[in-house]
């Protein structure tokens, strides 16, 4: 069975009275392109202990070449790339999740029913990668900031068509309806 098609593309409302689910909508980091100078880091430091490993003069060793090898790639290659894969937005039909921290984890919640502004800001290289920076708003809590989001004009449009649906399923469940006979 299939379902009715929507006007626009806009998602199903569920029936009166029927509980909904909160789906996963969208998983999101950062651009990846912030890690371009630790790529670039590790890939030198690579060159570098290779070439001069076995040349080095009298008083140094190979060891302390690996270790300040060892250093150096822990430092500005595996710390970056950890701090990047640990921060999440999780967009569900509920609400938008942020989640933060390598050693704490830090989280901050938005629903979607309490409605809230969404501002896009986008610089000249984030146009080029089609990225952006969505910042939503509602008011009353510290606005949330989704930084350096891929596909942002998508996210966005995708987080308007949820704070619609949400509040409209708001308003229609506050009415207190007896549900239709079937």
């Amino acid at each position: 069975m299939t379902q009715p098609p929507t006007i626009g593309g806009r998602p199903l409302t569920p029936a009166f009275g029927v509980p909904t689910p909160e789906l996963r909508i969208a998983r999101l980091r950062g651009h990846a392109r912030r890690l371009f100078w630790s790529a670039f880091v590790l890939v030198a430091v690579a060159g570098a202990t290779g070439y001069f490993y076995g040349n080095l003069p009298d008083p140094f060793e190979n060891w302390m070449l690996l270790t300040a090898a060892a250093v150096v790639i822990l430092l500005l290659v595996l710390l970056p790339f950890l701090a990047w894969r640990t921060h999440t937005y999780t967009i569900t039909t509920r609400r938008v999740i942020e989640r933060s921290g390598l050693f704490g984890a830090t989280r901050r919640e938005l629903t979607h029913v309490r409605g809230y502004t969404i501002q896009v800001r986008r610089g000249p290289l984030q146009r080029l990668w089609r990225s952006g920076t969505l910042t939503l708003s509602n008011g009353v809590d510290e606005p949330i900031r989704l930084r350096d989001i891929p596909q942002v004009l998508l996210v966005h449009e995708v987080l308007i068509d949820q704070v619609e649906v949400n509040q409209i399923l708001a308003h229609r469940d506050a009415q207190n309806l007896p549900p239709a006979p079937a």
